[in-house]
């Protein structure tokens, strides 16, 4: 099977059972601190998983694009990846059809079902039911054992050895960052081993590999008041998020124990194959580490992100540099990332629109920026027998060579490296980013999915802030970004000069107007053709699908002479947003400077 036709048969099958198609959303999270990239399928859904209503309805299916870095010490093996889509399907709460936009909601017993159906019939994807195996959350003081996709498994027609129980730190999804909608889930596995399936299911064995996972999100995390702790409350609505990995399922139903040779690796793969005069077979991991960080910095950087020593700059670089130092080992001499990255777009063509050309020149201008200081780097490394923890920060702060890759890089050289040398190399690193999960969310705390009623208020005020810098200094002022936290907000909009002082003092003064006027903030649901012809506007306006949200803060008065509504600020969005101005606070902005070549960053406070 092909995979424009795997996804167009799970899209397919889901419209089967009333479900609304989305588009993908941007990688880069809209008003989510909590991680750098979109992670899941759920994480671009979280505020309607929450209770806000979806435009099209609470039955959505869609291809989701994902980044993930915190296990990317283990892309280089034949399943993991950094770039990933995530098929998934949607149940929003359980509620009544309204406006006839709405669906009735499902729950387990349904979209085990669908699961199964889907995987095993013949008009669909026709997988051996003798070769499928599941899991369960056993239960824990938290939350109970799912009894309930227990019983539904064994209706179904699942050998009870064939189902396990496991605890949270197998089948337990959520939340996106500290705090959110999470809950229990239920995992799909399929045997790609030699011969029949075992009758008992080990999950620890390698030749069962999860392909689909059931989410039942029926419980948020939440702090609790002054403490570390936490606690899980019943959500006010039960939803479900499912999570079918593409590049997997494509390489079983293809036979394939390896994702990599699939048509969705398999042409980068033979070109490195060519440009490096070696083999796939005896090279796989550092030619599956080129195909993957090539792709995943393809796809970063065509969402406007460039190579840089800062947040998902500092991401995109390091998997650049990564690739990098791979294809040095391979011995690739020529320029080789434009090249592959050519391949990924071909790939993708007619699914995911990329500017190529513009891709090419952030590759090529990181490649040849590195290899300058590669060859020396790597002299210096093979120069000592054991690396200490100034070698290793050297190595980085010189020669730009990521710490994982000189640790890599030294153990295939038989360099020794002490724990000591490795815990010297973290303290002096401390202040720079890395690519863990760890860090992303310690540098990004907070957010839509933790705070709500704070960053609901900075929410809205950002948009009352680009209305703002519209009218001071003209329509031409585009948003190029926000990131809110529960304290402030940040601001990343197209101009080319510093503020004055008086303009800054017009922005805060107009913002602070419409807060004083105490103006609702109304939401109307329309086509997306309609809201456009309203003159609503949204950078994010294509991630919304057919129907999208549209968020108004109107003046008190119509205009004299048409009896129209005179907006102030009227922009397509998904919210949440707070119910009125005077809700917000005195706005001021703490901070303007310049976030890149042509745009301005602001940051800012409600008091």
């Amino acid at each position: 099977m092909r995979a424009n036709s795997l996804r167009d048969k799970y899209l397919d099958f889901f419209v089967s059972k009333d479900h609304k198609v989305i588009p993908s959303a941007s990688l880069i999270p809209e008003n989510d601190p909590t991680v750098l990239f979109t992670t899941a399928g759920m994480h671009p859904l979280i505020s309607y998983l929450m209770g806000e209503k979806h435009p099209s309805g609470n039955k959505l299916v869609n291809s989701q694009k994902c980044i993930r870095t915190g296990d990317i010490d283990e892309v280089g093996n034949s399943t993991h990846h950094t770039f990933f889509e995530m098929l998934g399907n949607w149940s929003l709460g359980d509620s009544e059809a309204t406006d006839g936009v709405g669906l009735d909601g499902y729950w387990k017993k349904e979209v085990l079902t669908w699961s199964f159906e889907f995987l095993t019939s013949n008009e669909w994807l026709n997988l051996e039911k003798e070769k499928i195996a599941v899991s369960v959350f056993e239960g824990d003081n938290d939350a109970p054992f799912d009894e309930e996709s227990y019983n539904t498994w064994k209706d179904i027609g699942i050998d009870e050895k064939r189902i396990v129980k496991l605890g949270k730190k197998d089948n337990w999804w959520g939340p996106a960052g500290e705090t959110g909608p999470c809950g229990p889930d239920s995992e799909m596995f399929y045997w790609v081993g030699e011969g029949d399936a075992p009758e008992k299911f080990d999950p620890k064995d390698k030749n069962w590999v999860e392909i689909w996972n059931d989410v039942f999100m029926e419980y948020e995390k939440k702090r609790k008041t002054n403490e570390e702790d936490f606690i899980y409350v019943p959500l006010k609505q039960k939803n479900v998020d499912t999570g079918m990995g593409f590049e997997r399922v494509l390489a079983v139903i293809n036979g394939l124990s390896d994702n990599y040779k699939t048509e969705l690796y398999l042409s980068i793969i033979e070109k490195i194959e060519e440009l490096s005069g070696k083999k796939y077979e005896g090279n796989e991991k550092a030619m599956r580490i080129i195909a993957d960080h090539v792709k995943a910095a393809t796809f970063i950087i065509s969402e406007g992100i460039e190579p840089s020593n800062k947040d998902r700059g500092y991401v995109v670089r390091r998997l650049i540099r990564r690739a990098i130092v791979k294809a040095n080992q391979l011995k690739i001499k020529d320029n080789f990332t434009t090249k592959l990255a050519n391949i990924v777009h071909d790939i993708y063509s007619g699914v995911y629109d990329f500017d190529i050309d513009k891709i090419n020149v952030e590759l090529n201008n990181e490649e040849e920026k590195f290899k300058k200081t590669l060859k020396k780097g790597i002299a210096l490394l093979e120069s000592k027998k054991e690396l200490d923890g100034k070698t290793l920060f050297d190595l980085y702060q010189t020669y730009g060579i990521p710490n994982e890759v000189v640790i890599e890089e030294a153990t295939e050289k038989g360099k020794i490296v002490s724990k000591e040398a490795i815990s010297d190399a973290k303290i002096r690193f401390k202040q720079h980013q890395d690519l863990s999960r760890t860090a992303s969310a310690g540098k990004f705390k907070g957010g839509l999915a933790d705070a709500t009623d704070e960053t609901k208020k900075l929410h809205t005020a950002a948009h009352l802030l680009l209305a703002a810098l519209k009218k001071v200094l003209g329509d031409s002022v585009e948003q190029k970004g926000s990131n809110i936290t529960a304290e402030r907000l940040r601001f990343d909009f197209s101009h080319s000069e510093k503020l004055t002082d008086e303009q800054r003092v017009e922005v805060e003064k107009l913002v602070n107007d419409i807060v004083a006027k105490n103006l609702s903030i109304t939401m109307e649901e329309l086509s997306l053709d309609d809201a456009k012809k309203s003159g609503a506007t949204g950078t994010f306006s294509d991630k919304y699908g057919d129907r999208v949200k549209v968020y108004s803060v109107a003046h008190s008065t119509r205009d004299a002479r048409s009896g129209s509504r005179e907006y102030f600020s009227r922009e397509i969005c998904g919210g949440p947003h707070a119910d009125s101005t005077g809700e917000l606070g005195k706005f001021r902005i703490t901070n303007e400077k310049s976030s890149s070549s042509g745009v301005r960053r602001i940051k800012a406070v409600l008091e």
